[in-house]
């Protein structure tokens, strides 16, 4: 090999750790894969089905058997009755059969003409079910000593019973129908423009709060440990318990917070921050911000001790300011880590649920998007329209990914 020649890069010894390496590599990318797409599948398919939650269990035929007459000696009539029911009240049940074994003792009269009897093993082709049906079968039998003296009941043996049904969740019928009435009307717009707001807003103030805080605690001194602690309180607290507490501070009639506002003379009664138009929006949107701001303190803290403090001392001779200092030494070091939280903080805010419903359970006009998927495919039952909105999420989400790759990373050099 002259000195000119490239380095070979393949060969049968690289090419077999390769394939040794992909072959350890297949069940945690094969178990990912499937963690990840199989969901995304799953709401995809679902998107597009006239689904409502009843739909998610297929309809099945009910069957519950008993002896009518009290029969307690022997040669007394009686009554064998099924009450037989669809599950499904719009769903329809074909071919369906009921299968019982008869006890001992029990001697058969007249037989339904849908059933046959051998033995003690009874058959009964019951048909097709439309949605809705009911129906008592009832099969007169004369009781004997044998079943008396057994002490068996009927119900230990129960009927059998089974049939063909159509389920909506795994067919192959699909619709738009979800997705029309989605974009139809302006709740929709409404609705988006309200997420766009809580999460544009929460983001950007969490960065904000956050680089504001690791500004000050980027110095050294007495207690800064204990400091540190404290603001993470906000992010490591159980959100139930910190969405409580902010309920119960701002309640318009025992919250401290409106009684601070009074004895100031503030304002003259009482506001009910969770409850009106917009400050309700606001008020879950401040709290966003003060629940994640710990969450970009941290990134941008790190970062900043990471910078090489020489500049600065450099700087400083040069009788630049301290803001001239943030601005054109510390901001371009922070740009990376600061795109990178903008990304992720606008990503897991868009899809926050638990923060907003606990505060105002998405009323006065605080519904996003994740509450309307709530309210879709549980609230009024239709999974349908739930996942059609949880579809456009993941498609407002993808494309402002693509957007953020294709023009801010680039800006910013990631």
């Amino acid at each position: 090999m002259t000195a000119n020649t490239p380095p070979r890069t393949t060969g049968p010894l690289l090419r077999r750790e390769a394939r040794l390496a992909w072959g350890l590599l297949f069940p945690t990318i094969f178990s990912v894969s499937m963690v990840v797409i199989l969901p995304l599948f799953a709401i995809f398919w679902i998107s597009f089905k006239p689904l409502k939650l009843a739909d998610l269990r297929a309809p099945s035929p009910v069957v519950r058997e008993d002896i009518r007459g009290n029969p307690d000696t022997a040669g007394d009539a009686a009554t064998l009755r099924y009450r037989l029911r669809n599950s499904s009240p719009d769903k329809a049940i074909s071919d369906v059969i009921l299968h019982d074994t008869l006890p001992d003792g029990l001697t058969v009269g007249a037989l339904d003409a849908r059933c046959q009897l051998s033995g003690a093993a009874l058959t009964c082709d019951l048909g097709d079910w439309p949605g809705g049906f009911r129906e008592q079968l009832k099969i007169p039998v004369t009781v004997e000593q044998t079943y008396l003296d057994s002490g068996i009941s009927v119900k230990d043996s129960p009927a059998q019973i089974a049939g063909k049904s159509e389920n909506t969740l795994t067919n192959f019928n699909f619709t738009t129908e979800n997705f029309a009435r989605i974009f139809d009307g302006s709740q929709f717009w409404n609705v988006l423009w309200v997420t766009l707001f809580y999460t544009i807003f929460g983001t950007i103030g969490a960065l904000v709060v956050g680089l504001f805080a690791a500004l000050l605690l980027n110095k050294s001194f007495r207690g800064q440990g204990i400091m540190r602690g404290l603001y993470l309180f906000p992010y490591v607290a159980p959100v139930i318990a910190v969405a409580f507490t902010w309920v119960m501070l701002f309640d318009p009639f025992s919250g401290s917070a409106n009684a601070l506002l009074i004895q100031m003379g503030v304002t003259a009664g009482p506001i009910n921050f969770f409850g009106q138009r917009p400050l309700a929006l606001i008020m879950v949107t401040v709290f966003e911000i003060w629940r994640y701001f710990p969450l970009s303190f941290l990134f941008i803290l790190a970062r900043m001790q990471s910078i090489d403090t020489d500049m600065y001392e450099a700087a400083d001779m040069d009788g630049a300011s301290p803001f001239q200092q943030f601005w054109y030494l510390s901001m371009p070091q922070l740009l990376g880590i600061l795109s990178v939280l903008f990304l992720l903080r606008f990503i897991w805010t868009f899809n926050k649920f638990d923060d907003i419903f606990l505060l105002t359970g998405g009323n006065a006009g605080t519904r996003t998007l994740t509450v309307n998927v709530y309210e879709q495919a549980f609230a009024i039952s239709n999974i349908g329209a739930g996942a059609a909105v949880a579809v456009v999420i993941f498609g407002c989400l993808i494309a402002f990914s693509l957007f953020f790759f294709r023009f801010i990373s680039r800006e910013e050099g990631l």
